[in-house]
């Protein structure tokens, strides 16, 4: 009788033969399947190794854990640490590692106690050098790997990327595709890493003899072949083309429900009773109740018997809430929506529309001005927080963050690097509300005149795409003009993506409030191209912005 026969019993705690029988008289904690050469893990009192068929022990040495044997090696945790054994209990080398997998064409990922990511040969060595934030196992001499930046990519046997494409999520090849999600959903890519079809999805599954059951965002479930048409529908639709696109068209509601609360007060006092916030916020008492119950609907408050309370969505609509969009809410109910109305004037080709000049406008509003500001403090606060890991500095530069608002970012950067010295350059109604304790040099300035001043390194965020190219090329000039030969340029921005449309509404936003527009990263090269910069990289980040790295030429 062979061990490859062997099933665990239902219980766990020991196998049975191809009848249903006891294989052996003993009994564990737990078991897991055999595995070639014919052992299989076990664990009895806290303490574990591997038995052989009959269920003696295959050597002396006890484990916190034991696993399988892939070819010829298992993984176990040992008291100071992961590492593989060979078949006789033996230790396969003798690093240690924060966790192992298994073995899968001469290689393992294994993450270190930094909690990098890396593979190793059986011997224990480094099958490369890099590290990553997470690697998955090979197949067919292919792995998936993700950087630090939440994007993912496929590397060969020696660490070297296979086509150098990224995605937000990836799988290994199976049948010569893998699955790969973008920004717009989830599709299969061949092994240059481009779609092989355009369409996009919920969730795919791999291809089997060439075809692949698929789900639509609307909850259609489908069976695609290679071209991504579609072969078989086996479920409809859970929501309607229709019912979906009329949930679109109504998204004012939301906007204006939740921009109406923050005006009312609303955030501010719950938790509390309907009748409370009525009193407290000037209300009728239907008209809290009504409310209050479309807040519930947006999931920013919940009923509990007689008391409504915030959400975690919720509470950032607090005016006090470290990251509050309660400001933000008041912009986008208030101006944004009146600057919108005119978007087919904006797109006409004969128009007398011409962009509004929204800081202007802020900065003769005294009420405007500080709700506005409050609202990019808090973007930053939320989005910026890796941006000084992907700027790399030396630590002792001389920076210039340019249009840097109330200098979340400088600050950002002066507490990674104490000895760095920053001027934050902007308008002088953001400088006389800067922080009066920040140890940032505030100078007040105009972008579109000489700066006057000099820098190892200028930090463009989130301000060029205020503005159209000219108008952009023209605040390049003066970055280029404030800093010495091979200075560098950080422009941070979210980039657009030629074969995805995410972000096409932001750009549409920025057409109507500035004038300005999102761009690739092939369009911010030739920008740098033309005022006297190379283009040197582009840095991912896990937020929304990216960093696109210039050097002076």
């Amino acid at each position: 009788m062979s061990w490859r026969s062997f099933q665990v019993s239902s219980c766990g705690t020991h196998h049975l033969d191809e009848g249903g029988q006891p294989v052996y008289s003993e009994r564990f904690d737990e078991v897991l399947k055999f595995h070639a050469p014919g052992l299989a893990p076990v664990l009895r009192c806290g303490l574990a190794w591997h038995v052989l068929s009959d269920g003696t022990a295959a050597y002396d040495r006890r484990f916190i854990r034991t696993f399988g044997f892939y070819e010829e090696l298992a993984a176990v945790v040992a008291p100071d640490g992961w590492h593989h054994i060979f078949a006789d209990g033996n230790n396969a080398y003798t690093r240690r590692h924060a966790w192992c997998g298994n073995f899968q064409q001469g290689r393992c990922a294994v993450r270190d106690h930094d909690g990098n990511y890396f593979h190793i040969t059986p011997c224990g060595k480094d099958a490369y050098p890099t590290r990553w934030r997470y690697a998955g196992d090979y197949r067919d001499g292919i792995a998936a790997i993700q950087t630090a930046d939440g994007y993912s990519t496929h590397i060969e046997l020696e660490g070297s990327l296979l086509h150098g494409e990224w995605f937000v999520d990836l799988d290994v090849f199976h049948k010569g595709f893998a699955r790969a999600r973008d920004e717009d959903g989830w599709m299969h890519v061949d092994f240059q890493g481009r779609p092989v079809y355009a369409r996009r999805f919920q969730t795919v599954e791999p291809f089997y003899n060439g075809q692949a059951r698929v789900e639509r965002f609307d909850g259609t479930l489908e069976i695609i072949d290679e071209t991504g048409a579609s072969l078989v529908e086996l479920r409809p639709a859970r929501c309607s083309e229709f019912a979906s696109l009329s949930g679109d068209m109504v998204g004012f509601w939301r906007t204006q429900t939740i921009g109406t609360a923050v005006e009312l007060g609303v955030f501010d006092v719950l938790p509390a009773a309907e009748r409370e916030v009525a009193d407290q916020c000037g209300l009728h008492t239907d008209g809290a109740r009504r409310l209050l119950r479309a807040l519930g609907e947006l999931d920013l408050a919940t009923r509990q018997e007689n008391q409504w309370t915030l959400t975690a969505r919720g509470e950032l609509l607090q005016a006090d809430h470290p990251l509050t969009l309660a400001d933000a809410a008041v912009e986008y109910a208030g101006p944004f929506t009146v600057m919108w109305g005119r978007l087919p004037d904006a797109l006409r080709k004969s128009t007398c529309w011409t962009a509004p000049d929204v800081f202007g406008e802020v900065a003769r509003d005294d009420s405007r001005r500080l709700g506005h500001h409050r609202m990019l403090r808090s973007y930053a606060r939320h989005d910026y927080a890796e941006v000084c890991r992907a700027l790399d500095l030396c630590g002792d530069e001389r920076l210039i963050d340019a249009g840097g608002g109330l200098g979340v970012l400088a600050q950002l950067i002066l507490d990674a690097h104490p000895s760095v010295y920053i001027t934050v350059l902007e308008r002088p109604e953001v400088v006389a509300m800067a922080p009066s304790a920040s140890r940032v040099c505030w100078r007040s300035g105009n972008l579109f005149e000489p700066w006057e001043i000099e820098a190892d390194a200028v930090v463009l965020s989130r301000v060029l795409h205020d503005w159209n190219d000219t108008e952009a090329m023209q605040i390049l000039r003066h970055a280029r003009a404030a800093l010495p030969r091979h200075g560098r340029l950080f422009i941070v921005e979210m980039l657009l993506l030629d074969q995805s449309v995410s972000g096409a509404l932001c750009d549409l936003h920025l057409l109507m409030a500035t004038g300005g527009r999102e761009r690739s990263a092939e369009h911010f090269g030739r920008l740098l191209a033309a005022t006297g910069f190379e283009f040197a990289a582009v840095r991912r980040l896990t937020a929304l912005p990216s960093v696109i790295v210039g050097v002076a030429s």
